[in-house]
């Protein structure tokens, strides 16, 4: 068994690469071989996304506060609240974050092969964001 103390690894601010607007990083695991699931709780502010990604294995999003939004490529941006539970399919192209005006933290589960577990792609747009 292995606790790991709430508080024992520093958060992080999303680096500008890969979000728009404030974005922390709370890791909560990392993999340690033979397993490759990763973990992370994230807190988009207010406007704050992603930018357009993908995963290698998929990727799974727990809501846990605030209000946010979701789109995949080709589909509608969608609201997620407190409870939901995103999956996005690997490989599929997709952004996050937070609605216009309430700030939104979800964990993100993904898994890690050949050492990877995200493509970072181009920013999603005002526009696409729906601002």
């Amino acid at each position: 068994m292995n606790i790991q103390r709430a508080g024992s690894q520093p958060s992080a601010k999303g680096p500008g690469d890969w979000f728009t607007g404030t974005v922390r990083i709370d890791p909560l695991f990392n993999p340690k071989a033979p397993d490759r699931v990763q973990g992370a709780q994230v807190t988009f502010e207010p406007g704050a996304r992603t930018a357009w990604h993908t995963h290698p294995l998929g990727q799974t999003l727990i809501v846990t506060s605030g209000l946010g939004r979701v789109q995949r490529e080709g589909g509608p941006v969608e609201e997620i609240r407190p409870g939901d539970v995103v999956w996005f399919e690997p490989g599929e192209k997709h952004w996050h974050g937070a609605s216009s005006n309430v700030a939104m933290t979800h964990i993100a589960l993904q898994e890690v092969q050949d050492g990877k577990v995200v493509d970072w792609m181009e920013h999603v747009t005002d526009a696409q964001y729906g601002a």
